[in-house]
């Protein structure tokens, strides 16, 4: 019972963050003191004139806005083993290396204590607001989660993803220890070599452990549905292994079996449990609860890119809720829901006003912009000038900016934000799209968000056949005169080619953005094209990051592959079997 765990005090966590934020205006200001306090000797900061001075005004006047392109140099001289003080005060033991699926290329970041600390406070948070609604009990959880390949920087640091530098700290062992959230796996199950090999493994500590599970958890929404996509394939041999003791021959990474084996007894009785379960089940439906009688909740990521999973998600996840976990990014944290109970959809993130320094850029519809001056950062927005995180508005949309511990200085984030409300004196962001990530052709401009919204307006005429989307992406193919969409779908089952013409049409007409409508009137802008690809290839894209060094805990599909994303292009468009051209405008 949580009475035995005295070293985590849930209502004092809470407490703690209520004082926080009625006050964030002031402690965005003592935050960015220490900020520049502890990293003033950085070159960086010295190169930039502050004087040592530490307030929020000398900051942004001395301090310019930034992107990852601007910091490349800074941090390739740090990885490549210069030991002095260049972005940060204290040495850096660590690189973090982002998932590269958003641009089709692996962001190196700083990683050291401090990160890891904010990482610890924010789990703990979240877990106390989460477990004020859903309370559990002492127990373990079914945790999807995955290690990447460390590798070794010209300089000696180890460098891996932001994932893997949290999970092999002891702070995180202890932490999930303290919110009762211990994985059901081994360690060598998380830092296995062979993801498939993982997968399995955790889902056979998850049965092993199935009256013991109080949630089910990965760091994205997509690593739940992909799991259980596996289980389907999988189950029998699963309570084989359960009924005779003996974990399955595919299972060959040493660390991996030996570890695992040693959970393993004969169960004749848990398997016929498992089995009689799931035969009666309908397809699938509620295989969570059925399985983990005790599980109070499925958590992840399951907002933003994620949310197409949310569907195939609820179908297994029964009457169980979903708990949108908390929001930030390889560079760092940022908020966390003050509200479990709301539907992934609509979850807001409370800003932690004492885990970064925070700006917005205001961003407002700038229809005006002449062709010549459009490109990634201003296609879309008018900007302003940065505000602070007391002095953003409720309904207006913002780009993050973000300093931090671990050498980020008015960093830009990329991520567009609505602001929905405040929680005390923190404003609650809903997370609306990255701002990069962008189809145009001409005067069009079709967010993620639209991309989205246009797949879900089709996924209705597939729903009706009784057939389901896997996954998707784009591409905007400017190889045709005039360039158009392409989409590309991978289905469940086969679908007849009518089905195919009318979800092509359906695709095409929910875009409803002012300039893809008019452009596609006057055919500035080609037909939209749907190609519908091989089963398997969105694992095929899987398998590609995974090579490249990527862990599947950080792994999101690209949504807009750029030329530059050459690799997965090709994987895309050499699987592709079928492919329709919208007559939706004629």
């Amino acid at each position: 019972m949580l009475e035995k765990n005295r070293e985590f005090d849930i209502e004092g966590v809470i407490e703690e963050f209520e004082a926080l934020t009625k006050e964030a205006g002031r402690v965005q200001r003592e935050t960015l003191r220490r900020i520049l306090e502890e990293n003033g000797q950085a070159e960086y900061l010295q190169n930039l004139g502050l004087g040592g001075r530490t307030d929020p005004e000398t900051f942004k006047a001395c301090v310019p806005l930034v992107t990852h392109k601007d910091l490349e140099p800074y941090i390739k001289r740090i990885a490549d083993g210069d030991a002095s003080p260049i972005l940060t005060g204290k040495p850096v033991t660590s690189i973090s290396l982002s998932s590269g699926t958003t641009q089709g290329k692996r962001k190196l970041l700083l990683f050291n204590e401090e990160l890891v600390h904010s990482t610890m406070q924010i789990y703990r948070l979240s877990f106390a607001l989460r477990n004020r609604e859903f309370p559990i009990r002492n127990g373990k959880a079914l945790q999807f989660i995955y290690s990447s390949k460390q590798l070794k920087t010209k300089g000696d640091l180890i460098a891996a993803t932001a994932t893997t530098n949290v999970y092999r700290s002891e702070q995180f062992k202890s932490t999930m220890k303290d919110i009762q959230s211990q994985c059901c796996s081994p360690d060598a199950v998380i830092f296995g070599s062979d993801f498939n090999q993982s997968l399995y493994c955790h889902l056979l500590c998850g049965l092993i452990y199935s009256n013991e599970v109080q949630f089910i958890s990965s760091t994205f929404a997509h690593s739940i549905v992909h799991a259980f996509r596996t289980f389907e394939q999988v189950w029998e041999d699963l309570c084989t292994d359960v009924r005779e003791g003996v974990l399955s021959s595919r299972i060959t990474v040493p660390s991996i079996r030996e570890s695992v084996s040693r959970l393993l007894s004969p169960n004749p009785d848990l398997a016929d449990t498992i089995y009689k379960k799931c035969v009666g089940l309908s397809n699938w439906y509620g295989v969570i609860p059925e399985l983990w009688p005790n599980a109070k909740y499925v958590y992840g990521i399951m907002t933003g890119s994620m949310e197409p999973y949310l569907k195939k998600l609820r179908h297994y996840a029964g009457n169980l809720p979903l708990i949108s976990a908390e929001y930030g990014s390889s560079e760092g944290w940022i908020g966390t829901s003050v509200d479990p109970r709301l539907p992934p959809e609509s979850t807001t993130f409370a800003v932690l006003p004492d885990i970064g320094y925070f700006e917005f850029i205001p961003l407002r519809e700038n229809p005006r912009v002449q062709e010549l001056e459009r490109s990634a950062s201003t296609i879309h927005y008018a900007e302003s000038e940065p505000v602070s995180l007391t002095e953003v508005r409720v309904g207006e949309e913002y780009e993050i900016i973000i300093t931090n511990f671990a050498g980020l200085y008015r960093y830009r984030l990329g991520d567009v934000v609505k602001v929905a409300g405040f929680h005390n004196s923190t404003p609650k962001l809903k997370f609306i799209c990255r701002r990069g990530l962008l189809l145009t052709v001409n005067i069009d401009k079709n967010t993620e968000k639209d991309l989205q919204l246009s797949v879900e307006e089709a996924t209705k005429l597939l729903a009706a056949e009784k057939l389901e989307l896997v996954d998707f992406t784009s591409y905007v193919d400017m190889s045709t005169d005039p360039g158009h969409y392409v989409i590309f779908w991978e289905l469940n089952a086969d679908a007849s080619d009518d089905v195919l013409h009318s979800c092509c049409d359906c695709l095409d007409r929910a875009f409803v953005d002012a300039g893809y409508v008019s452009s596609r009137k006057v055919q500035a802008i080609g037909a939209l094209e749907l190609r519908v690809v091989e089963r398997g290839t969105f694992q095929k894209i899987l398998d590609h990051y995974l090579c490249l060094g990527a862990a599947v805990s950080q792994f999101k599909t690209p949504r807009c592959v750029g030329t530059s994303n050459s690799e997965v292009l090709q994987i895309l468009c050499t699987n592709a079997t079928k492919s329709y051209f919208s007559t939706a405008y004629g």
